[in-house]
């Protein structure tokens, strides 16, 4: 079973109404509406108009940075800007929705960057990731197109909302065999989805589907496509019943890339001040075992 772990920072919103995040949150004992709380493809649609722009035909997008990183046993990363979900937990809260920090790329001089920094550093693998990549369509398919025409792996880390709402999507990403696809869940049930995005809690079935799309246009499941998921607050009994759904899909996708909390000191003192606190499942900063990185 593969182990990544998730740096969680705690909770900052631009733009976002509050009731959006918390009013609409299951208390115990009190029924509640699949369909309360904010809709993700909706949001979609208002940060695509803020974090993309066409010149000379060409889609550009904001990005925050450009890094090498450890996971994947090291890889080229760039982080954009932009997401439509407002996790509680989100590592990239400083830089998500703020414009501000954000530099105008073209997707060849994004994969300029990252395959430069994958020749200098010898690296296997190069990635999007931060906020979501799918928001800004075009774009993204242009760079894996790039990237992986030079001969690197791409790795795709989505929530997977988008591709599951647009099957058209999955097809289009399934012309590329030298990228692979984690579609990172948001909690192991609706309700968890719900409680840690404040998105209504129908649009985690979409993630469910982005799995099933992709299967169902050729992508190799646990190979081409994984399913990863934030455990940091899940019941066993939660986990279980999302093994249950995994495996009906294809029984490969039940090897999954589960996300804890590492509680480093300022993380703490925001999960408490969020209700987070305290978190089922973490390790300590100076503390990551091998086979999590």
């Amino acid at each position: 079973m593969i182990l990544h772990i998730i740096i969680i920072i705690g909770a900052y919103y631009i733009g976002v109404d509050s009731t959006m995040l918390f009013g609409g949150m299951c208390l115990a004992g009190k029924a509640c509406s699949m369909s309360s709380g904010y809709d993700p493809l909706e949001v979609t649609e208002r940060v695509y108009a803020r974090v993309s722009r066409v010149r000379d035909g060409i889609e550009e997008r904001l990005y925050f940075r450009f890094r090498k990183d450890r996971w994947y046993g090291g890889i080229a990363s760039a982080d954009v800007i932009g997401c439509n979900l407002s996790c509680r937990f989100c590592w990239g809260w400083y830089f998500r929705d703020d414009l501000r920090r954000g530099k105008w790329y073209d997707p060849c001089r994004v994969a300029e960057k990252l395959i430069y920094m994958a020749d200098r550093y010898r690296l296997k693998y190069i990635r999007l990731t931060g906020a979501e990549p799918t928001i800004t369509r075009r774009h993204l398919v242009s760079v894996i197109e790039y990237v992986t025409d030079h001969g690197y792996h791409f790795i795709l880390e989505t929530n997977g909302i988008l591709i599951g709402a647009y099957p058209d999507y999955a097809e289009e990403l399934s012309k590329y065999s030298r990228l692979i696809i984690r579609v990172s869940f948001k909690g192991v049930t609706p309700d968890e989805f719900h409680y840690l995005t404040g998105a209504r809690r129908d649009a985690w079935y979409l993630q469910l589907k982005a799995l099933e799309n992709l299967l169902e246009h050729g992508l190799k499941p646990g190979d081409q496509v994984y399913p990863a998921a934030m455990i940091g607050w899940s019941s066993d009994e939660d986990i279980e019943w999302f093994l249950e759904k995994l495996r009906t899909i294809h029984p490969a996708l039940t090897e999954v890339d589960w996300e804890y909390v590492i509680l480093y000191r300022h993380v703490v003192k925001l999960l408490r001040k969020t209700g987070l606190w305290p978190p089922r499942r973490y390790v300590y900063p100076g503390k990551i075992p091998e086979e999590m990185i």
